[in-house]
């Protein structure tokens, strides 16, 4: 294990008396090993304002080919989500790390990814590459967990799907 979540401090972990009520609230939460169900998933994305960020009719089988994932529940409802795509040995990516606005600045969000890159250690065989995009509001937290540019940009393209024939295809 890479150390305990708690055992590491950032300024995302401080309580101060404004924060000591929403920081008990994350305290209190369970993180569960698993990809967030479609409804969980569109709940907090729309939360955080990624409205449009996805194709909802094609979640569910995006979240299916999720390497792994993390829950966060308060009680009986879904307040985090995050997950990791990749080929399960040498590259990961992290996707989707969202916290209901009520529990961001906890130190949830920071809980959520230690728990997901502690879980590539234990399956990747060597040194893991584990790559993501922030929005510019995560990106302290991803840096305070170590992330940062190196020596690469990211880039990405977004492609369109091909024409299918549907008697080819049925």
């Amino acid at each position: 294990m890479l150390g305990d979540a708690r055992s590491r401090r950032s300024e995302f972990d401080i309580v101060t008396p404004q924060t000591r009520e929403r920081t008990e609230m994350a305290e209190a939460t369970t993180i569960l090993d698993r990809v967030a169900t479609a409804a969980e998933h569109r709940s907090i994305a729309e939360s955080v304002g990624w409205h449009d960020a996805f194709d909802w009719a094609t979640i569910a089988d995006s979240l299916a080919g999720s390497t792994f994932g993390v829950v966060a529940y308060a009680g009986d409802a879904a307040v985090g989500m995050g997950r990791v795509v990749g080929d399960g040995v040498k590259y990961f990516y992290v996707q989707d790390l969202a916290v209901l606005p009520a529990f961001q600045g906890t130190g949830l969000g920071a809980r959520m990814l230690d728990r997901l890159t502690e879980r590539i250690a234990m399956v990747s065989p060597a040194t893991a590459f584990v790559g993501l995009f922030s929005t510019a509001a995560g990106t302290d937290l991803y840096t305070s967990r170590g992330f940062g540019p190196g020596d690469m940009t990211g880039l990405f393209r977004l492609i369109e799907p091909a024409p299918r024939d549907d008697e080819q295809n049925g």
